[in-house]
């Protein structure tokens, strides 16, 4: 009877084995390695660390070529450097270059703004001044760019009313560790950013007490209703966390992950264009997908913001702004030109209210529509219930016969505030309530809560202004585009002790 002889897999032929090792991890590779000699020397072949290379530091032929060294030397002197962020390097690198090549294009005053990253050393001792750890994802954000120069526009999006403006500028690591926040209602939350004309920053949690959770960003609103000053209710400004197959702590997960998904969701929003850029500024409107209409040869598309600035969960006052634009095709008839003379309004809050609207004009103004032209103007209007939606129509003449009179439809578009969280004191008297929206069978989004929140403010058009911001007021972006504000230069620590009321 013939003895069986048993197959060892380093005994395959160096092709095979290394066609095996491209599925392999850098740490499977590295595990390889102390098998034996032969298979020491083929997991350190350089084709394999090339691939892991542009993997996981994104590294090209041209980084290779010019550090002289073998791609397994390159990868082990990026690891010993970078190698506590591997799993945050690649996306965080590649918003970055993703966000700076189109800044480039688009808003170039912008990239001179950015700042060269900061240190291992330096993120440590910010970690023992402020007495708290930084997330991974933070710190390796950071370690490739720390942050952004205290001047306007911020990276971190604008918004500009006819009498209001926010620009927010992605503070460097040692101007926020001089906001961090240990007064009772804020302890142990960091700024990410902040706007010079407001005093508004998101801020992130970097210990989960006072009912906040781990790494969770949010812009502070003050309960105006409560005596307290440590009730802060908190806008949460990311909704939803990455899956990791890593992290088994739940507490670790949120720590983790919220920076990153807070960063790069931001970045896709400003390179796929869902940001509009205005005047070398990133202006943090979103278009809901869907929320076009055609009527002839007319199209009208809408964008909404949420400014938490201007708005309270206690009491309930939620501010808008949305911003329309009206295009009639190139390819219309020079007899189809025409002239806006009204526009009708159907309001609807998520209690159920519904109002009707209607007025001359748009901004005070009857645009004439030719083709090719473009018209666009931004409206703004307060609610006491987080959110709404908004339908209606314009009425039109003929440009060649007023008597011809005819309808284009304003496309259904929802204003909804991101979701908020009470601060711990009233959750624990309200059953730990924290808002969020659901959408039922026919696509309508509905409030979990059904508690009365009043009546809506809407878009009439009174001739007394006054700077009521209670009223929907509508400018045109023309001259939006064309109001810009100074630079402002402060210093890192100065300006905390004079920004730090809500």
């Amino acid at each position: 009877m013939a003895a069986s002889s048993e197959f060892e897999m380093d005994q395959l032929p160096s092709d095979p084995l290394l066609h095996i090792f491209t599925y392999l991890s850098y740490r499977d590779l590295v595990h390889c390695s102390f098998v034996n000699r032969r298979l020491n020397e083929l997991s350190k072949h350089n084709l394999l660390w090339k691939s892991l290379c542009c993997k996981h530091w994104l590294l090209t032929d041209a980084d290779g070529l010019q550090s002289g060294l073998s791609w397994y030397f390159l990868f082990k002197r990026y690891y010993s450097d970078l190698g506590r962020y591997i799993q945050h390097y690649a996306v965080l690198k590649r918003a970055w270059e993703q966000l700076k090549s189109f800044l480039q294009q688009r808003c170039p005053r912008m990239i001179a703004s950015l700042k060269e990253g900061t240190t291992e050393a330096e993120l440590n001792d910010i970690e023992s001044q402020i007495g708290c750890k930084l997330p991974d994802d933070y710190r390796c954000s950071y370690r490739i760019h720390n942050g952004q120069k205290l001047v306007i526009p911020g990276l971190m999006g604008s918004m500009s009313l006819s009498n209001h403006y926010r620009s927010e500028v992605l503070l460097d690591v040692e101007t926020a560790a001089g906001g961090f926040q240990q007064r009772k209602g804020m302890r142990h939350c960091l700024p990410l950013t902040f706007c010079f004309h407001t005093g508004l920053s998101q801020y992130m949690t970097l210990d989960p007490v006072e009912g906040r959770r781990m790494g969770e960003s949010f812009y502070p609103c003050p309960d105006q209703t409560a005596q307290d000053p440590a009730a802060i209710d908190m806008f949460i400004t990311v909704e939803r966390l990455r899956k990791v197959k890593f992290s088994t702590n739940i507490s670790t997960f949120h720590f983790r992950l919220q920076f990153l998904e807070w960063f790069t969701t931001y970045v896709n929003n400003v390179v796929t264009g869902e940001y509009p850029i205005i005047k070398d500024q990133i202006f943090r409107y979103v278009h809901e997908k869907g929320c076009v209409a055609t009527t002839g040869d007319i199209t009208v598309s809408v964008s909404t913001s949420f400014l938490p600035e201007l708005s309270s969960v206690h009491p309930p006052h939620f501010f808008f702004t949305y911003r329309i634009r009206i295009e009639m095709s190139s390819g219309a008839s020079p007899e189809a030109a025409c002239q806006l003379d009204s526009r009708y309004w159907k309001i609807t809050t998520s209690d159920g209210n519904v109002e009707e609207v209607q007025g001359p004009g748009v901004v005070g103004e009857f645009p004439v529509m030719t083709p090719g032209k473009v018209h666009e103007y931004a409206s703004c209007t307060t609610f006491s219930t987080p959110s709404e939606y908004m339908e209606g129509h314009y009425t039109f003449h003929r440009l060649a016969n007023k008597e011809e009179v005819f309808q284009v439809a304003i496309p259904r578009f929802h204003m909804i505030c991101p979701t908020y969280r009470e601060p711990e004191t009233r959750t624990k008297q309200s059953n730990n309530f924290t808002f969020t929206f659901n959408q039922d069978d026919d696509g309508e989004f509905c409030d979990a809560d059904h508690r009365d929140r009043g009546n809506s403010r809407d878009d009439r058009d009174d001739d007394d202004d006054g700077g009521d911001f209670g009223r929907m007021r509508e400018m045109n972006m023309a001259a939006l585009e064309g109001a810009w504000c100074p630079p402002t230069h402060l210093r890192s620590k100065a300006f905390w002790a004079e920004s730090q009321t809500f």
